[in-house]
């Protein structure tokens, strides 16, 4: 009887020493969650963009998330952030509808096929680490270049389309739109504002942007509850980032007009391609690591 309180005793010790730990370590990264969630809030206050380029990256990178689990809290995070922003264009009257409604029409179905797909794979599995930081490494790099280089893509190719044809060519950028915000959590903002700008050149900057927002909020609720349902959701972390984020996004939309904007997005971009390529690197080396480590086994 002695003996097994004594081992009673000892495992509740160890299970309060390891709670309180656990306790220390959250005390100590909370803040830094907080500090990140503000810097990002911060980009999407002034620019627009940036929210999932810069978070999920920054997740997987420097605070070693694993990156199903860093794009599914980011994707929630999206929708909560963005969430405030359709309102407020909602209230302007600054939302091109039809625009939404058909981006959604192919965002929406293209995100659930993406979603059952990754299921397949198995969201916790090698496979799916390398097909998400490889499809991060496509958006981030995409975004960059939709920041850079908008105002030419639009002098260049600004598209005159009949109706029928604006329809079905913006349901199919929603689509493909659904699939790499699934996988990736980026592309909604920069890619989207362009794509937008290209099909809708007779609409105001005002209500592209307001459109491009309120159809992220479906898409990445959508794309968030299908990673929520494989268990790919940290809600502790993801309120955190939405504590500092919130003050963030103020900010920086109060102090937006006193920023010089081309700037900004070359800097924003820069940081971009540096990610992406810090991401791609660390892809190559997991890659090369695996290559060696098969290469005896088959000598032998």
């Amino acid at each position: 009887m002695g003996d097994g309180r004594i081992l009673k005793q000892r495992s509740a010790d160890q299970n309060a020493c390891a709670l309180l730990a656990e306790n220390v370590y959250m005390l100590m990264i909370d803040p830094l969650y907080v500090v990140s969630g503000f810097g990002v809030g911060l980009l999407v206050g002034m620019t627009g963009v940036g929210g999932g380029s810069l978070m999920t990256p920054l997740l997987i990178l420097l605070f070693g998330v694993h990156p199903a689990t860093a794009v599914g809290t980011d994707l929630l995070y999206a929708a909560a952030t963005k969430s405030g922003g359709a309102v407020a264009h909602g209230w302007a009257r600054t939302i091109h509808w039809p625009a939404v409604t058909r981006l959604a029409c192919g965002s929406i179905p293209a995100s659930i096929v993406t979603l059952v797909v990754l299921w397949q794979l198995d969201l916790n599995g090698e496979s799916s680490r390398s097909l998400v930081n490889l499809v991060l490494c496509f958006a981030l790099l995409l975004t960059a270049a939709s920041l850079v280089f908008r105002k030419a893509i639009i002098e260049g190719y600004r598209w005159r389309l009949d109706p029928g044809t604006t329809a079905r060519a913006t349901v199919l950028v929603g689509a493909a739109l659904g699939m790499l915000v699934s996988i990736s959590s980026v592309g909604a903002g920069a890619v989207g504002v362009t794509a937008l700008l290209l099909l809708y050149p007779q609409l105001p900057t005002a209500r592209i942007v307001g459109s491009d927002i309120a159809h992220a909020v479906p898409l990445t609720l959508v794309a968030g509850i299908g990673h929520w349902a494989t268990g790919a959701i940290d809600w502790h972390l993801m309120g955190v980032l939405l504590v500092g984020s919130l003050p963030g996004v103020l900010i920086g939309s109060h102090c937006a007009h006193r920023v010089p904007e081309a700037a900004l997005r070359l800097v924003l971009a820069a940081t971009l391609i540096l990610v992406a390529g810090n991401l791609a690197n660390h892809e190559l080396h997991s890659w090369f690591s695996n290559t060696g480590a098969i290469a005896p086994k088959a000598a032998h």
